[in-house]
């Protein structure tokens, strides 16, 4: 039993760790408005980053059901996207409560909040095709069919198109700082933070999809794949 949770515990120790150092660490002070409140670095983009793992997964086994025709792809996806939306939500909060310290309001209409927004409803909409399909069979096609509509749509909501704006956010037009997260530019002791946050959060991530799926595998009696 030991063998098969050592993930969750990991999951555990990381995020306590996360929670504690993360408000203790020694955080090089810098000219700006960041100051203390670039300790949401340890909250706000690991929940990122177990949303893209999330839904990496859930669009893995829509492929896999859209080959194999099994019910069981289908909850595993679906289960791995209503995750991803969660964690996604969750990004969307913690980056507006940093705007409203770093910018001066919680939403600014800044290109990637607007492309995660829509990224996120993009998903949801996954749930309302779900809901309005009562045969089993056509609705496990069409949701594994948007799904990977939906993922591909990540990329150009999240990644791209605000990049070639201008945006308040590092990386755009206009702005300072690289395209994308460069672990290199944190200070060391942040590192040694950020790093086992991203692991910690995305474990929880899929533990908490594991139970969902187990949950639901018992609710349609489908014990041989609990």
């Amino acid at each position: 039993m030991l063998r098969k949770s050592w993930w969750k515990i990991l999951s555990f120790v990381l995020l306590m760790y996360t929670c504690i150092m993360g408000f203790l660490v020694k955080i090089p002070v810098l000219d700006g408005r960041l100051q203390q409140s670039i300790r949401n670095l340890f909250f706000h983009v690991p929940m990122w980053f177990c949303m893209m793992v999330l839904f990496t997964v859930s669009v893995i086994y829509a492929i896999k059901s859209l080959n194999s025709g099994k019910i069981i792809h289908d909850h595993y996806a679906t289960e791995y996207a209503r995750s991803g939306i969660v964690f996604g939500v969750l990004g969307l909060i913690t980056g507006s409560i940093w705007a409203k310290y770093q910018w001066g309001a919680f939403w600014s209409s800044d290109p990637k909040q607007n492309g995660a927004a829509i990224a996120i409803l993009i998903y949801l909409a996954y749930f309302v095709l779900r809901g309005s399909v009562d045969d089993e069979n056509k609705r496990t096609r069409l949701s594994a069919v948007y799904n990977i509509f939906a993922f591909a749509m990540l990329f150009p909501t999240i990644w791209i198109l605000p990049r070639l704006t201008e945006s308040l956010h590092p990386g755009g037009q206009g702005s300072e700082g690289n395209p994308a997260l460069n672990g290199s530019d944190l200070a060391p002791q942040m590192r040694l933070v950020f790093w086992p946050a991203v692991i910690g959060w995305t474990l929880l991530g899929v533990w908490i999809t594991t139970l969902r799926i187990r949950l639901q595998l018992y609710k349609e009696k489908l014990f041989e794949y609990a």
